[in-house]
């Protein structure tokens, strides 16, 4: 047997694989645009359906509309919206028991007559629950039962066989997307509440996270009194490990901060370190944050002012904590 020459069917040419890619991803594009000038009074409806419910927005389809029903359910849930998936093969089989009639169906099916979506409306309708479609053919089965259908029709697949769904599963998600972030703004659903559904991810560390919660507290701060020698500030330093202390008062009020890059300076000056008392080297005042502030603002202090440490003051301008970059970087604000 002769081996494949580049250019045949084992071993296609960049430029064909490339052209098919463009082809794809220019067909998708233009059937989303063209969902664009679709987005009407129904899609309105299907909005205050979902404003209305009182419970969750259960969301099924089968084959791919299910796929994409799952991630549309899973970005409703996560922008304030309460929903989860159901496969409607099972929900025959006893999830059905998972919705109540306080709930709205959100139905997927591109045909408008997949079987397995059928087969679980007349159940759905007797409970009186309402019925969102989104099918690329208003005058199917499913189009027909539905109080609303939002119409995800194509001109054609991006498949050259015409048969994989690929531009009507692309128009289905775009049309969740939008739905989702329709019901998102109509809800005055802010960053601070994303956060709270998203505990783990990185906007969720940024905007719960509080400085109190990562903060040096109680014995662990590094803290010296103006009237020792800059040497015993040196000692606090080392055995707190955080690259600075703090200079007190007698009635504890913060004086200002002495760091490893202040020592480095003073030994350039070939001051001595036994005799020269810290409030004499200090400079006065320093950055500092509250408490109760998120960390992320921390995080812009010591970014502005290029520093790698902030001591934490209470209203009355008392220590109460310190805080360094480390902190931040192993709480995950950063």
């Amino acid at each position: 047997m002769q081996p494949c020459a580049p250019g045949d069917r084992d071993h296609p040419r960049t430029e064909s694989l490339c052209l098919s890619a463009r082809r794809v991803i220019e067909n998708e594009a233009a059937a989303v645009l063209a969902l664009s000038d679709r987005i009407d009074e129904r899609f309105a409806q299907a909005c205050r359906l979902i404003l209305g419910c009182r419970g969750r927005v259960v969301v099924t389809g089968m084959g791919k509309s299910g796929h994409i029903g799952g991630k549309i359910a899973a970005t409703l849930a996560s922008t304030g919206t309460p929903a989860f998936f159901v496969h409607p093969g099972e929900a025959g089989h006893g999830d059905l028991g998972m919705i109540t009639q306080e709930d709205v169906l959100l139905a997927l099916s591109h045909s408008g007559d997949s079987s397995e979506v059928l087969t679980i409306l007349p159940m759905l309708k007797r409970l009186g629950i309402p019925l969102i479609a989104m099918t690329g053919k208003a005058d199917s089965p499913l189009g027909r039962q539905a109080d609303v259908a939002l119409d995800t029709a194509i001109q054609e697949e991006a498949c050259p066989l015409g048969l994989a769904p690929t531009s009507s599963t692309t128009v289905a998600l775009a049309l969740g997307d939008a739905l989702a972030v329709a019901l998102l703004e109509a809800r005055g659903f802010s960053r601070e509440d994303f956060a709270f559904s998203h505990p783990s991810g990185s906007l969720g560390r940024k905007l719960l996270i509080r400085v109190q919660d990562v903060m040096h507290s109680g014995d662990d701060i590094p803290q010296v009194s103006a009237h020792v020698a800059v040497r015993d500030a040196l000692i606090e330093m080392t055995a707190k490990k955080l690259g600075m202390t703090a200079v007190t008062d007698d009635d504890g009020s913060l004086l200002g901060i002495f760091t490893d890059g202040d020592l480095r300076r003073l030994l350039e000056r070939s001051i001595d370190i036994h005799k020269t008392v810290i409030r004499d080297v200090i400079r006065n005042g320093c950055s500092t944050v509250s408490p109760d502030c998120l960390a992320a603002e921390g995080v812009r202090i010591m970014e502005e002012k290029r520093i790698s440490a902030l001591l934490v003051v209470d209203e009355a301008a008392r220590l109460v904590g310190a805080l360094n970059m480390h902190d931040l970087l192993r709480a995950g604000v950063v």
